[in-house]
């Protein structure tokens, strides 16, 4: 059975959406089968990954969540092979009254994911930065969390509010969740701020924290432009180097040998 990993931080600009979309592509490069899950309206993985929800509205999370269409008829194969998609659209911010009505509407997106969870390795989920019942529906359907964290501390600061809504799917629709780690992003060693927040990260959260750090890299800015994740964009680069080893994390904390 695949492994489901939400990426969440209901702080923004945190390297939410980069961190889902290079980890994900960074485990299919080390051939495993992949899926990313887009459970943002913005649709920046979307776009991230080279498409436009807007070529085809009718196919999205969107009318999954809602009942219109099965979850195999959203799947998109990326530019990777081992990488397939479920894009987003702006409309997935209707489902949040939508599916007001539904019975159990927290568990919409982990009953509609049941069918194919096994023909993946890992299923990712880019969480909405809100904690909105779509936010609420992937901590549901999820194993584990994965927090990025900007090094300053205001985004310390911000994390209290996740936890306590971690807190609460755990206590009340998923007791098995757990969080897989904090990873710290866009971080530059030439600052000693982010070495402090770095430093009292792992010193309260200890081995909770991933050992890999992303660095802040031009070149991961850049890659989203051009509709790729890093590796495909510039496999040399810091960027990529950071999000093949974050993979590599993930994959030892789920007993895989390297």
């Amino acid at each position: 059975m695949g492994k489901v990993i939400a990426i969440a931080n209901q702080k923004g600009g945190v390297g939410k959406t980069t961190t889902a979309i290079n980890l994900a592509a960074s485990l299919a490069v080390l051939e495993k089968k992949v899926l990313i899950i887009d459970a943002d309206p913005q649709a920046n993985t979307t776009s991230g990954l080279n498409f436009s929800p807007d070529n085809d509205q009718k196919r999205t999370l969107y009318e999954v969540m809602i009942g219109q269409i099965d979850v195999t008829d959203a799947l998109i194969q990326t530019e990777m092979d081992n990488l397939h998609m479920i894009p987003s659209h702006i409309n997935l911010v209707g489902a949040e009254i939508e599916l007001l009505n539904f019975q159990d509407r927290e568990s919409v997106m982990k009953n509609a994911l049941a069918p194919i969870r096994d023909n993946y390795d890992y299923i990712i989920i880019d969480c909405s930065p809100s904690l909105g019942i779509i936010t609420i529906n992937s901590l549901t359907a999820a194993d584990s969390v994965i927090i990025p964290v900007q090094p300053e501390f205001f985004a310390l600061e911000g994390l209290g509010k996740l936890l306590q809504t971690i807190k609460i799917v755990q206590s009340e629709v998923n007791t098995s969740l757990q969080i897989e780690g904090f990873v710290v992003t866009m971080f530059d060693g030439r600052t000693r701020v982010h070495s402090q927040v770095l430093e009292e990260l792992r010193d309260h959260f200890k081995d909770m924290v991933f050992k890999t750090v992303i660095q802040r890299n031009i070149r991961l800015s850049e890659a989203p432009s051009h509709g790729k994740p890093i590796i495909l964009y510039d496999i040399m680069c810091n960027g990529s180097n950071n999000y093949l080893n974050l993979a590599r994390e993930v994959m030892e904390h789920n007993g895989e040998k390297i």
